[in-house]
This record gives structure tokens, sequence and C-alpha cells, in this order.
């Protein structure tokens, strides 16, 4: 085999290179603080799902610690989802306190009240009612102080907002654009049931993000819950300015364990079976082929996405710290109907958490390694293609003016 066949995806992308990757950017305080402005405060970033907050009224706070502030997400009664930073008008208290990375409320008349002086602000973030507000002074306008707003948008039923303060911004449509088009049409909305997972891991986001951003570890991390099933290599990698995505496929030799096997016939929770394709869209494994796993998407900076038939998934890697990441894991089925339906995917689901616990298990290890000094750069294999492409795309992002 000559070396263009064994680098084909480099041979598909030589803007890419192939030249080692610096360390610095996961370890490095300066760059993380450079890099929290460049890229984490000025890209769309995903916060939520539209059925998290179905009626007018319902809110949801999402804290995002890398910016010091947290977004409220309301339904306003015209059914739009606007976004507003968590912070009052009067003398900066948070309107909402959370209890946890995410909090969820809901108000009737679609208002929020600062618990500290009571001031109320309306799902369009204007003042509702400043209580004793003629003992302020003339120049105070109620109608110039309501709460800050935040570029949000909704894209297949995701939430999401960007921080950038300027008053416009690209918008998410244009952001996603081919990896947009080509993730839509999923049912994403129909397949609701959710298990839900997150942790603190002392890393870099990128080292958490990256480790779960290629297959080539899969016969060695996950030889205990997914032995010989997946293929290391990749399949219909596309670069989409700077998202990228590809195919996941499965060994079709691998032969399922009897629980397993009953389970995949019972219902669809798990990867580690032949999929159909009734629910993809035409641009995800385009050839039909019989050992599609799932595709395995990443949009930038933070989220990875993934859909099969049945299933999807997203892991999401929030930077609290040059060395500290709040890491997200969230699994999608189609709730059970029958209790035999509701074992078959809890059995898929023990495997899944414990092929997510083996994943996470390496990053802290990578981490501390880097910041011994003893390696100055890492070394990528062609199908390491997607972690290249985001170093690349962090590149482009520190360098804009």
């Amino acid at each position: 085999m000559n070396a263009v066949n064994e680098l084909k995806w480099a041979a598909k992308y030589p803007d890419l290179g192939t030249e080692p990757i610096g360390v610095e950017p996961c370890i490095s305080p300066e760059f993380y603080e450079k890099e929290r402005e460049k890229v984490f405060l000025k890209t769309w970033l995903k916060v939520g799902r539209v059925e998290e907050i179905p009626n007018p009224g319902d809110y949801k706070v999402k804290k995002l610690s890398f910016a010091k502030t947290s977004a409220i997400l309301i339904r306003g009664k015209d059914g739009v989802i606007r976004g507003f930073h968590n912070i009052c008008s009067h003398r900066g208290n948070k309107v909402i306190v959370e209890d946890g990375e995410e909090t969820f409320g809901k108000n009737k008349a679609a208002v929020v009240t600062c618990r500290f002086h009571g001031w109320v602000y309306d799902a369009k973030g204007a003042i509702a009612s400043v209580p004793e507000i003629e003992k302020f002074h003339a120049g105070f306008d109620k109608e110039k102080n309501g709460l800050t707003p935040i570029h949000t948008a909704v894209w297949e039923g995701f939430i999401f907002v960007n921080l950038d303060r300027a008053e416009k911004v690209e918008p998410l449509d244009s952001y996603l654009g081919g990896i947009g088009k080509h993730l839509s049409g999923f049912p994403y909305h129909e397949l609701t049931q959710c298990f839900s997972y997150k942790t603190y891991l002392d890393c870099n986001w990128k080292v958490a993000h990256d480790a779960f951003a290629e297959a080539y570890h899969v016969a060695t991390i996950h030889a205990g819950s997914f032995p010989n099933v997946f293929s290391s290599g990749l399949s219909d990698v596309q670069l989409f300015g700077p998202h990228r995505t590809t195919a996941i496929c499965l060994s079709l030799n691998a032969e399922p364990t009897p629980v397993a096997k009953i389970a995949n016939s019972l219902a669809t929770g798990s990867l580690v079976a032949q999929r159909g394709a009734s629910m993809l869209p035409k641009s995800v494994n385009p050839s039909r082929r019989d050992d599609f796993s799932f595709e395995l998407s990443v949009l930038f900076p933070n989220l990875l996405l993934h859909i099969s038939e049945g299933i999807w998934f997203t892991h999401q890697f929030w930077p609290m710290a040059h060395n500290k990441t709040l890491w997200e894991g969230k699994y999608y089925v189609r709730p059970p109907k029958t209790n035999s339906e509701r074992w078959a995917l809890e059995h898929a689901q023990c495997l899944q958490r414990n092929a997510w616990l083996e994943d996470t298990a390496t990053m802290e290890d990578t981490q501390t390694a880097l910041e011994s000094g003893a390696k100055s750069v890492m070394h990528l294999q062609d199908d390491e293609v997607l972690i290249r492409h985001g170093y690349k795309t962090i590149e482009q992002y520190m360098d804009a003016e």
C-alpha cells in the first residue's frame, strides 16, 4: 500500500498538513485566556433544547462559567425563546439563583423577578415593575434598563447563544453552514428519552474533546465495553468551515453477547448493532453502507453531535480554566412502551455509560503528562483528522483580528 492510500485524509485535505501539533494550546493559561476571548465569547454555543422549556413562561438558566455569567433562556407568550444575562439592572444581583449548572422554572405570566428588591422583567427583557419607582431620580429610564440581551437562536430544536457584545453577529444558520444542512431533518424531537451525565475533569477542554473525536482508541480503551465492535478507520470525512463530520463504522464479524443480542432485538438503544437508515438525512451515510454505526459531527467549538437510526447523543466540553473542564454527555432514544423495551434500553445505556467512563479515564492523565513539559508536540495519525482540523480552526480564530 502506498503512502497516498495510507494517508487518504491528508491527501484529501492537504491544507491541514501532517506536522505534529504543539501542546501549548492545552497547557498554557495565557493561551486559554486568549482562546476564551477569541473563540468562546465570539461563537455560537449550544445551551439547551426547546423541549426543556416548551410552554410560555418556562425558563432555563444555563451557567457559562468561562464568561463569568449565566444565561436566562425564557419562552415568551409569543412562543419565541430569548436569552438574557442573569443580572439585575438595579444593583447587579442575579435575577434567578441557580441550583446547579442548569436551573429550570416557570411563571404563567412569563416574567422573572429578582429576589433582592423585587424588580420584575418580562420575557422580552423589559422592566415590568419596579417597587417604589417614584423614589428613583428623574434620570432613571425604565425603557433603557431592561435585562441585557444575549444573541439567541434555534436550529433543529437546539438552543444556541452567542455572547458577542456586538449589536449584530453572523446568523446561526450562516455560522453552521454546511454542517447545519448535513444534520438537518433528523427527528431529534421524537427521541426524547434522555440519559444524562456530567463531571468535572482536571484537564483542558480540548484534551477532553479530542478523546471523543477519533476511533483510533476503540480497540484499546473500549476492549472491555465494545470488544472488536468498531472499525478504527473513519469514513466519509467532510469539513464544513470550522465544523467537521465523519462516519463511524462497525466490524461486522463481531458477535454480540447473548444478553446484548436479546436487548438489540427488543429496542433500538445500542450503537453496537447494524442500523437502518429511515431517519438519516440523505447526506449522512450517502452510500448506505451496511457497517455504518453513527455519524460523529463536531459543531465548533465545543459540541459533538452524533446521529444514528433511533439514537442521537451529544458531548459538550465547557472550559472552566486552562486545566479544568465540565463534560456533559446526553444520550437520547425513543421512550420505551413496554417493560421489555425499558430493560433493553437500560442494558444498552449501561454499556454506553461504561464506555464513557473508559473515555474520561484517560483525560486527567493526559493533562498531567502534557504539563510535565517532557513533550512539546503531539503526533497525529491520518484518522485523527478531526482533531487536526480542530487545532487548525482554533489557530485561525486566535489569529483573526
